[in-house]
Formats: C-alpha cells, structure tokens, sequence
C-alpha cells in the first residue's frame, strides 16, 4: 500500500451529460442515444435489439456524435439518433385498390352494455405543410393515435361506435386570398381527398372490429368547393368531406362493412343532430365550427339556434372542430339535461393562423378527441385525448 500512497484512483471518465445513453419514442417517433462505442454500431440493429423492427422503423436524417478518450488512451464515441415509423408510399386512387381486394367484413357479435364509443377526427387537414411536418408525419401522426384508439376499444365493452368526421379533413388550395397554400402545400387536391379517405377508411376498418358504426361528416371551410377564396358550391353538399363519406359507403357496401347510420347535413345546412340511443337521452348535435366565429361565442350560437328552433335546436351535446384546440364546457340546462359543448383537437401539421391568434401561447396541441356515452346516464365531460 506503501508505493500508492498519495496517488489518487483515477477517476470514471463519463460521456457527455446530453449524451446519456437511452432510448424515448411517442409512438410516431424517437430518439436513441448510445453509451461510448469504440466503433460506429449498426443503428438498425440497434434498434431491432429493443424492440424497433427495421421493416417498420427508419433512421432519419445524420446521427450526432460525441468523443471523449478513456484513461487508457482509447477514444469512445457516443451516438444520438433519431427514428420514426416508416411511411407507406401514397398509391393513387388507395379506396379503388382497396375495393379490388373483395375482403369481406364480418359483423362484430351484439353487447348489452348499453354504451357507445364516439371518435371524433377533426382538423386533419391532410396535405397541410406547418411545423410539424408534411403528409408523412400526419400519416405517422394519425397513425399513432388510431393505435390508442384501439388500445382503449380493446378494454372496453360497446353496443356501437360513432365515428364523426368534424370537418376540415383536406387543407384545400383555395382558403386565402394570396394563395400560398399552393406553396406551402406537400400533396395536390386530389392526392389530399385521396389521402384523406384512405386514411378515415382505416379508422372505419379499425372501429368495425369492436361494434357496428355510425359514421357522420359535416361541412367545413377547408372543404368547401370554392373559386379562388370564394365559396361557390351549396352548403352542406358540395363539400370534400362530404364526397369523402359518399366514396367510404360505396366501399363499405361494397365489402360488407358493419356501418349502420350514416350521417350528412341536409342540403343548405352545415351540420346535423341525431338521437344516439333512440331513447332521447343523448341527441349529439355535430358542427365544424367556422360558422361561430370565435369560441368564446358558441354558447351565444346554440342559443340562438334553439330559439330558431334550427336542426341543433333538439341537441344536449354538441361537438365542433375547427378552433384547433381541447376545451369542454358545460351551459345552463334542467337538471340531467345540462347542454354540452366539446371543442375537438386538431391533428394537423402545426397552424400558424391559431399561433397568431393566440398571441404568444404557441401552437395547438394534437390529439384525437374521443368519449363515451351511457344509456339514460347523463354526460359529465369526461373527456380522452388521445
């Protein structure tokens, strides 16, 4: 012990503190971290070893690298990359490919369970360029959270499902009077409408696997048949949305798909109410939204549509989109017939429209927004974001 006396043990040498080894992903993407590698490892098996297929994970962009050297002498490199799902080539037109396949659908066994599972996408906006990517990512991103749709069917017990499409589901060419969508877009009007079905298609197919489905679509601004900004087409019919749901019935038809109610505005109106049970204790009025103005005036519009005795008129919940963020707000009403309002989350690429409207509260928040209803129980706002 004598000849180490006053020579101190050397100390651990450690990477770089932002360059911890490990591994985070949000089910649409992540980033791997490695510990210090003498040599640069093969970043697909990397990741095939915790659990990331490379048939279905791809490595995006440029690993970053850190160096330090060991007290040996030898030089360690720690690598940080980032991985996403791999998206699946658009192939044009997807519903006419999928309709040739002849697969037919079987009818999910009856429940009793006197409960009912709405899914309400709103604001895809498919074909959207923003901060948050292209179609690509809106692809991963809707992606994502199907897989949570599905989580959450898995665990519970339904008699039906509803799935509203609440509008703006393309971005269109023709929302602003200096046409920079026709820049800033990644996809065509037509690859978006295509897009658009082929994805609310897989939501369909999902859903089918749990419960017979309602499936609804209401008119929007972004989908609105228009000249230049201009809106030309009669409300309620000349609408992509619409167009998109006349195309899935053909399919679902055509394949045998459980849908049971489909639900359109009727012609010059913009959105649409209807009993969910038959019974009167839950009438779920659906709109985009665009027609309010601003959200803080919802509750001065449904007052004025029941007083107008209007197609809303009957509703104790309603559902809009368009104000690209989560917000449930309960107005006056008889006791177990208290009036709903649930404001959809967008899942589009990023708007720079609610940026700016929101001063400096950022962009909004993606999510799919979902709840569900009981036979003759009141709703309370419970509402999933997922």
């Amino acid at each position: 012990m004598l000849l180490l006396e006053g020579i101190e043990p050397a100390k651990k040498v450690q990477a770089p503190s932002h360059f911890r080894p490990g591994l985070e992903f949000d089910g649409n993407e992540g980033t791997a971290t490695t510990e210090g590698l003498p040599a640069a490892p093969n970043f697909d098996e990397f990741l095939e070893e915790r659990g990331y297929s490379p048939d279905e994970y791809e490595i995006v962009g440029t690993p970053r690298t850190s160096q330090w050297q060991r007290w040996d002498g030898e030089w360690l490199t720690a690598y940080r990359f980032h991985f996403r799902r791999k998206v699946t080539d658009i192939d044009l037109p997807t519903l006419y490919a999928e309709a040739k396949r002849k697969s037919k659908y079987s009818k999910p066994k009856p429940k009793s369970s006197d409960r009912v599972f709405v899914i309400c996408p709103a604001d895809f906006q498919i074909g959207k360029g923003g901060s948050r990517g292209g179609h690509e990512e809106s692809i991963q991103r809707i992606h994502a959270a199907f897989s949570r749709v599905e989580e959450k069917l898995k665990t519970g017990t339904y008699d039906h499902i509803v799935i509203l499409d609440m509008g703006d589901v393309i971005e269109g060419v023709n929302n602003k009077a200096d046409m920079d969508q026709l820049v800033t877009n990644t996809l065509s009007p037509m690859q978006q409408v295509d897009l658009a079905s082929a994805l609310l298609w897989d939501l369909m197919k999902l859903a089918s696997k749990y419960a017979p489905i309602t499936y609804g679509s209401v008119a929007s601004n972004h989908c609105q048949f228009r000249v230049q900004k201009a809106a030309v087409g009669r409300p309620g019919v000349d609408d992509w949305g619409v167009v998109i749901l006349q195309q899935l019935r053909r399919l679902a038809t055509e394949v045998g798909l459980p849908v049971e109610r489909w639900l359109v505005p009727q012609p010059h109106e913009e959105g649409f109410a209807f009993d969910v049970f038959d019974d009167g204790s839950h009438i779920l009025g659906a709109i985009h939204g665009h027609q309010v103005g601003r959200p803080d005036a919802f509750q001065g519009f449904w007052s004025k549509a029941v007083f107008k005795d209007s197609y809303l008129a009957a509703a104790t919940l309603m559902v809009s989109g368009h104000f690209h963020h989560h917000r449930v707000e309960q107005f006056s009403g008889t006791e177990g017939r208290e009036r709903w309002w649930v404001q959809a989350s967008t899942m589009d690429n990023g708007s720079d429209w609610y940026t700016r409207t929101q001063g400096a509260g950022g962009d909004s928040t993606t999510a799919l927004t979902c709840f569900e209803l009981e036979k003759g129980v009141p709703f309370r706002g419970k509402v999933d974001l997922l």
